[in-house]
């Protein structure tokens, strides 16, 4: 049940995400404002240079309206331990109701954005603030564990000044670029910066949509999906095989922008550049060379990767692994890029953020060759490959040691932080947009003396039945915008203190004591459990044998 701690004789702690309007004060963000962050470098231009280009991509896409949810978790306890301390909540708090981008930020960006982006997108970053942005959170201090959403955020949330210095020192010490936008503005550093997997999984197919639940005695049983079936017989006759797929996948109908002029000094446009690069993709499939990769894409993914090109045609670049590499994101990326060609443009290459990266990096080589062959695109074989995901010292050494085909590494936290664990970690992963979930955010809370059904969120076999002592809320809104939600006061650090002392004194000492810490249980609901499975299992490109 997530959203709420469960306290029971085996002290289960169950999390799904229930969306909390705390607030005990009644106060808004206007009756009682609140400073600017403790430090001055934290402005809006401490971010990483993929989240301005998703940005100009999302407007462009004309999806910079629609209504996200973002969750900031960690996934392993620091230090070998079986427990985390949250703390920070305060300076996030202050960095969102001061957000906003100065005339001077904006005339920064103009200059590292590529000239072709449109003028109204300068003056829409001008009216950003996070006055919509509402924030739930766990209470600062608490004991938490991994998984489990620290914060929930609708609108951005970005770090403190690490990356600032560490830019620096690392570009004097012989690294071409950095993320920070900051670091860029202030040293005169070189900007680089993709995408990131939020603006893939923003995109959604008619079969990632939610599915119907019904309950039978205590078993779950999966009824229908939002959307009707996309069999055969919904296509209409006469259409090409681009054109069919289009007509029966709702990722396509959120590009409502699909011209693309061409690169060659003219002023042909080509009208609809998704489906052009549909057709690549079919022709693609026919080439007998490439049918051992893959059979079928994740079109959501493709859906995204269009979207991404058309607001950034001279410099495409996609993050590949967000569902499957090498059956999904590199042809889709492949496909797109062929089109660019068509068009008059070179695209960039590929950044590989997870998996095995010597072998994805080498398969993906033998990939763009193959399309370099059959195509004849001269120089599509050197594509660059980047490769980032917790790289450090020993990666690398490993990775030159396999062989590998890798161009450029992005490197992060092992290179600002002590090797030990000086940072936890943290992803920021998108859970809704535009009311459909990309993982499950809510559902009933359970009560106290309730019996209910707690399973682990990924061994089927592991599940056992507790009945709770207490149920408290987990999360608390501390940041309510203009939306007239009453919010949490930020407390002070000794109230902050005696908090966190309460939460460590709750604890078993089998779970606190530094040597081989029993591990801390974090269970789902039984319905949180189905639809984490058959979200994945909608996502994830079907396999072909042959």
């Amino acid at each position: 049940m997530e959203g709420m701690r469960v306290a029971s004789p085996v002290d289960a702690r169950k999390v799904e995400g229930l969306s909390m309007n705390g607030g005990v004060d009644g106060k808004s963000g206007a009756e009682n404002p609140i400073p600017p962050p403790t430090n001055p470098l934290v402005t809006a231009l401490l971010t990483d240079m993929y989240q301005i280009t998703m940005a100009y991509a999302y407007w462009k896409a004309g999806k910079q309206n629609d209504l996200a949810v973002f969750d900031l978790l960690h996934r392993k306890n620091p230090f070998g331990g079986e427990y985390t301390v949250f703390a920070g909540l305060e300076e996030c708090i202050r960095f969102a109701a001061n957000f906003r981008f100065t005339d001077s930020d904006v005339a920064y960006l103009r200059t590292i954005l590529p000239s072709r982006c449109e003028e109204a997108f300068f003056d829409y970053l001008k009216g950003v603030d996070c006055s919509e942005v509402v924030i739930n959170a766990i209470p600062e201090g608490s004991v938490c564990f991994p998984r489990v959403p620290l914060i929930r955020v609708q609108g951005p949330l970005l770090g403190p000044d690490g990356g600032i210095s560490g830019s620096k020192y690392c570009y004097l010490g012989g690294f071409n670029a950095t993320s920070n936008i900051d670091a860029g503005q202030r040293f005169g550093i070189p900007v680089r910066g993709t995408h990131s997997h939020a603006f893939v999984s923003s995109f959604m197919t008619a079969s990632s949509c939610p599915p119907v639940f019904r309950e039978k005695g205590e078993k779950l049983f999966l009824i229908s999906t939002a959307f009707p079936s996309l069999s055969a017989e919904n296509l209409l006759p006469g259409m090409d095989g681009a054109a069919k797929l289009m007509k029966r996948e709702r990722s396509f109908d959120e590009i409502t922008k699909r011209s693309l002029e061409y690169n060659n000094n003219s002023s042909d446009v080509c009208k609809d550049f998704v489906l052009l690069t549909m057709q690549y993709l079919n022709r693609m499939k026919e080439v007998q060379s490439l049918q051992k990769w893959f059979a079928e894409t994740n079109h959501s993914e493709l859906a995204a990767f269009i979207s991404y090109a058309l607001a950034f045609p001279t410099a495409f670049q996609a993050l590949v692994d967000t569902y499957d590499v090498l059956k999904s994101g590199i042809p889709n990326f492949c496909a797109v890029a062929l089109a660019l060609h068509e068009l008059g443009y070179k695209s960039v290459g590929i950044r590989l953020d997870s998996g095995d990266l010597s072998y994805f990096s080498v398969q993906t080589r033998k990939f763009f060759k193959v399309i370099e062959k059959e195509f004849g695109v001269e120089g599509f074989g050197n594509m660059i490959i980047t490769a980032s995901n917790d790289i450090n010292e020993d990666t690398l050494d490993a990775l030159n040691k396999q062989g590998h085909e890798i161009d450029a590494f992005g490197i992060g936290t092992h290179l600002i932080t002590c090797y030990q664990q000086p940072a936890l970690g943290c992803v920021y992963k998108l859970v809704e947009i535009n009311g459909q979930p990309r993982i499950k955010l809510s559902e009933d809370v359970a009560k106290a003396g309730e019996r209910i059904l707690c399973r682990h969120p990924f061994s089927e076999s592991k599940r056992a039945y507790v009945i709770p002592q207490r149920v408290e809320s987990l999360y608390k809104c501390y940041w309510s915008g203009t939306s007239g939600q009453p919010r949490e006061p930020l407390p002070p650090l000794e109230e902050l203190r005696r908090h966190c002392q309460e939460e460590l004194a709750a604890q078993r000492t089998d779970h606190m004591r530094g040597l081989n810490p029993t591990p801390y249980k974090v269970s789902v609901s039984g319905q949180l459990y189905d639809f984490i499975h058959f979200l994945w299992l909608s996502e994830a490109p079907v396999g072909e044998l042959h």
